[in-house]
């Protein structure tokens, strides 16, 4: 291994904890991204530091996940649950105290791999006070995003400023799927450096246990017709989409229909309202004996959840990649998913699953019950899917694009100096 490899890097992910456990409030897709990659780029040989802000007075400040890979959390604001719509405020903090960390810790950082927005800010800051390279993944981008919600948010400026000065400064942006680099350049700017390199999933956890096994574990009746649902509790998902495409389903009147919505809550924050919206739809609806709600689905036993539905569905209104998606057809599940952004690029829609407008009720209802109703083509899908997978979205192959991209601009020529960013 070369002396390359063996440098210290740092990715920073302020809203997204890498440890914390996926499924709490802001805890999804881009925690799993952000600690899957480090842990695989600390097997490629690279000492990974990975910042997030401290979000809890009682959750350990340093968490080692292998010799050459830990997650740091650093105090920025109130050490307790903050909304990332309200985390700018703290970012120029988490920036000393990143600094500080360096100091006493006595590491040189030769790169830095920001993720989000607020990550892309701290990034670009660092920059200006420090010789060191920017890689950057946006994980949603704000221009799509506001396209698609009625109320923009007064953070909205500053994000689509900071979201342009990094495309435009940073020394390599990794976009996850072709759709999203197209969205950047469409929606962002036409400067900037754009890599395409997708996110990974683990192909030996997810499609560990067949689906006999997984329903006789989780207890789940061997004849149902089960459709599933794993996420944040956010409008943005299109969990309300699902639920009344269930409610217009031909199978709705068998005693074989079955949704699982899982996800975790918290009492009074943002997801804890939208699932008691949800649940409400559900009764409105009459499905509340088909419908149910395990709350947060720990890392041990999703698998078997995957593993144990007919389909999955992933029905947001956007999405730069969609990581569910993936994990189910690791699993070798059909998903049905919305017709847009990444979600384009990992499901095949005939192959692997299906693709519907977003919001369309009828739409993934008529999706839904074609694989439901197919059983034959149902597992020629998830085959399909499955092998998709194997071929296109390992984490080790990710990470193995990305040690080779971090290399390549550390051996180019001297790191440019990003022009001054207002915020």
């Amino acid at each position: 291994m070369d002396s390359i490899s063996k440098q210290h890097i740092a990715l920073i992910s302020v809203h997204g904890d890498p440890a914390v456990e996926i499924g709490k409030e802001e805890a999804g897709g881009q925690n799993v991204y952000v600690r899957q990659v480090g842990e695989a780029l600390a097997a490629h040989g690279w000492h990974v530091d990975m910042f997030t802000r401290k979000a809890s007075a009682e959750d350990s400040t340093i968490i080692e996940h292998s010799p050459r890979c830990r997650t740091i959390r650093l105090t920025a604001g109130p050490e307790a649950f903050v909304p990332r719509q309200e985390i700018f405020d703290y970012c120029g903090d988490f920036l000393e105290e990143l600094i500080k960390f360096q100091k006493q810790e006595g590491i040189e950082y030769s790169l830095v791999h920001t993720n989000y927005w607020l990550s892309a800010w701290v990034g670009m800051e660092w920059k200006k006070r420090q010789k060191i390279s920017q890689v950057h993944t946006y994980h949603s981008l704000g221009a799509v995003k506001y396209q698609s919600i009625s109320a923009v948010p007064m953070i909205a400026t500053t994000r689509l400023g900071v979201e342009k000065a990094v495309l435009e400064s940073a020394e390599r942006i990794v976009a996850t799927s072709p759709q999203e680099k197209e969205h950047m350049r469409s929606h962002v700017s036409t400067k900037g450096n754009i890599d395409v390199i997708p996110c990974g999933t683990d192909v030996e956890r997810f499609g560990s246990i067949d689906k006999p096994a997984a329903r006789a574990a989780l207890d789940i009746d061997p004849e149902a017709l089960l459709v599933f649902y794993v996420g944040r509790f956010d409008p943005r998902k299109g969990i309300e989409t699902l639920v009344r495409a269930v409610g217009q389903s031909q199978l709705r009147n068998t005693d074989k229909l079955r949704l699982i919505v899982g996800g975790g809550s918290r009492p009074g924050q943002s997801d804890g309202i939208e699932r008691d919206r949800i649940e409400g739809i559900v009764a409105e609806l009459g499905l509340t004996d088909i419908v149910s709600f395990p709350g947060r689905l720990a890392d041990e036993v999703l698998p078997a959840y995957y593993a144990a539905a007919d389909v999955c569905v992933v029905p947001s209104h956007y999405e730069p990649f969609g990581l569910v998606a993936i994990e189910a057809m690791a699993s070798g599940t059909p998903v049905v998913a919305s017709d847009v952004g990444g979600l384009q690029f990992t499901v095949v829609s005939e192959e692997t699953g299906l693709l519907a407008p977003p919001q369309d009720d009828t739409a993934f209802a008529t999706a839904i019950d074609r694989i439901l109703t197919n059983p034959e083509w149902r597992e020629q899908l998830g085959h399909g899917a499955r092998k998709r997978v194997e071929e296109k979205f390992s984490w080790n192959g990710v990470a193995q694009q990305l040690s080779g991209l971090y290399e390549q601009l550390l051996t180019e020529q001297p790191i440019k100096t990003p022009e001054p960013v207002t915020a």
